[in-house]
């Protein structure tokens, strides 16, 4: 039986390993402005094994209908978040909004390596270092993309994450972009010309050697549904 979700409630859902990080997350997720009548709830997924498996414990906890999956070193600073997500999902064709990410995968399945790149999100890797990622803007108010960067998803429908495929922390944003598509949905990145949407705080490190199994599994799901650009 399908769940009937409260269409006047925001979920954020995070996975944590750091009370210090999740602290500040929150903090910038508790000023945010709701509409009249919207009402919010934080759920930290405390010793998750999988960025999946803690992604659909959340899921399952909250009876919202919107849900933001962010990253514990996430801060939104856009106080007006709520309102323009629904402005997006106000097209029931909109699946899921994340804030940068490509046009059309590439056939790696990496969207960082994508012909066309669009979003924007700042980067402060360390305190000496702040770096604007900005990369192309849609000419109106979002545009349509292939996958957007696990950092943020919000969604207006629960589809579940794979955590059959995927059982660690990389590949899962990508792939929920792909279930999207399978079931109907559109994905799209907002325009953020005049103020980006999130603050990033992730530690430089080299891609993890586990990333290049989940980018063979994710070939062998998604591989003849890639259409890349050339």
């Amino acid at each position: 039986m399908e769940r009937i979700l409260d269409a006047k409630k925001v979920a954020f859902i995070t996975c944590v390993n750091s009370q210090e990080w999740y602290e500040e997350c929150r903090l910038y997720l508790e000023a945010l402005e709701l509409p009249e009548g919207f009402t919010a709830e934080y759920i930290p997924i405390e010793g998750a094994v999988s960025m999946c498996a803690g992604y659909n414990e959340g899921q399952r906890r909250s009876g919202a209908k919107y849900k933001v999956y962010l990253h514990q070193d996430t801060l939104v600073v856009n106080k007006s978040l709520v309102a323009d997500l629904l402005r997006i999902f106000a097209d029931e064709t909109i699946g899921a909004v994340g804030v940068i990410g490509c046009r059309s995968l590439p056939k790696s399945g990496v969207w960082w390596e994508a012909l066309r790149t669009y979003g924007r999100v700042l980067h402060a890797c360390e305190p000496e270092s702040v770096i604007d990622s900005h990369c192309m803007e849609p000419e109106g108010d979002y545009i349509d993309v292939e996958a957007v960067d696990g950092l943020f998803i919000a969604t207006q429908y629960d589809l579940p994450w794979r955590e059959d495929i995927f059982t660690g922390w990389h590949l899962y944003d990508t792939s929920m972009c792909m279930e999207m598509r399978r079931h109907g949905y559109r994905v799209v990145v907002p325009n953020q010309e005049a103020e980006f949407w999130c603050i990033h705080c992730p530690k430089e490190k080299p891609l993890a050697p586990s990333y290049r199994g989940y980018q063979r599994a994710f070939l062998r799901e998604y591989g003849n549904e890639l259409h890349p650009e050339v």
